[in-house]
């Protein structure tokens, strides 16, 4: 596997769109201080898949990005990727039979990243993965920068010893292992979990036979319940289809007389509308004698009256005739 290209764009001080061909030989970038060289180096490992700004110079992430200087604006962001050669097939998985691989890294200021492989979107592990004893890597032994060798002599056995894992090329199985050594301690956490659910699941089923015995004797009791009451509604139904039957014949008699006393208000309300008629008749005739009777009694009255005129007429003539009498 050998790195034939380098474009940078945004990085640091790189504000222009940078390429750099690696031809095969040694090749060197020489330059005054502060010219960058440094710069590329740290463009290599952070496309690699660096995340610690502080192995590459920084604060924080976002000051990889160009700043502006100058006449010249802050870019937004920044973007650096790794022309691969795989003409001896180094590259093993889904690449291994890709001539060429692109790895690509860019980082905007909002903080949002993004990895791309042959310009398709994919994972820091996937880039992880394609590396592993190869010798290449954001901490490999193959990118070694200004005063890297220094640290390399004074570093730590352990940090000697990763070292040696990558050139010996056992890096890719032991991080295996480690990812082997994580999932089986969270299948042994997934069990005891598992095992506390069963456990619970146990007391539950335990609980839930109690009530699936008492839910038997609720239903056993409910249809003797449900019996009884069938048999309590089908002795109270026939009483009272007895007690309607001998209402229906008393029903029936009082409506015979009913009828009866019916015709006989009927008959009895015709004769009272005869006598009624015949009390009007009679009204009428009494009334016709009393205008009789008034009228015979103004005549008495008036044949009274002529009778004492003419007894008083005769009394006079009386007295008359009596005092000429006297005087002869």
């Amino acid at each position: 596997m050998e790195i034939k290209k380098l474009s940078i764009i945004g990085f640091k001080s790189f504000m222009d769109k940078l390429a750099i061909d690696f031809t095969p030989g040694i090749m060197g970038i020489v330059g005054p201080n502060g010219c960058g060289k440094s710069n590329i180096v740290d463009a290599m490992r952070w496309c690699l898949g660096e995340q610690s700004p502080k192995q590459l110079r920084g604060r924080q992430m976002e000051d990889v990005i160009f700043g502006g200087t100058g006449g010249f604006r802050p870019l937004g962001m920044a973007e650096v990727s790794i022309l691969l050669e795989n003409g001896h097939g180094e590259i093993a998985g889904p690449f291994s039979q890709s001539s060429e691989i692109v790895i690509t890294r860019r980082l905007y200021r909002s903080g949002e990243s993004e990895y791309l492989i042959n310009k398709v979107p994919c994972r820091l592990k996937d880039i992880q993965e394609i590396f592993m004893d190869t010798g290449l890597g954001n901490r490999s032994y193959s990118i070694i920068g200004q005063g890297r060798i220094g640290a390399i002599l004074e570093q730590r056995p352990e940090e000697t010893r990763v070292m040696l894992e990558e050139a010996a090329g056992i890096t890719k199985y032991r991080k295996k292992v480690e990812i082997s050594q994580r999932k089986m301690a969270q299948t042994e956490t997934n069990l005891q979990r598992v095992e506390d659910i069963l456990g619970e699941i146990r007391r539950q089923i335990r609980a839930l036979r109690r009530q699936a015995a008492k839910t038997r004797r609720y239903k056993t009791i409910t249809e003797e319940i449900r019996r009884l009451e069938l048999t309590l509604i089908a002795n109270t139904y026939a009483q009272l289809e007895e007690t309607s039957g001998a209402r229906d014949k008393s029903t029936e008699d009082l409506l015979r007389k009913e009828m009866g006393k019916t015709t006989e208000l009927s008959n009895l309300q015709a004769r009272l509308e005869s006598i009624g008629l015949e009390l009007d008749e009679k009204d009428e005739s009494l009334g016709n004698l009393r205008r009789t009777y008034e009228r015979l009694l103004e005549r008495v009255h008036r044949k009274e009256s002529n009778i004492e005129a003419l007894a008083g007429e005769i009394r006079m003539t009386w007295n008359s005739d009596f005092s000429r009498k006297k005087k002869r």
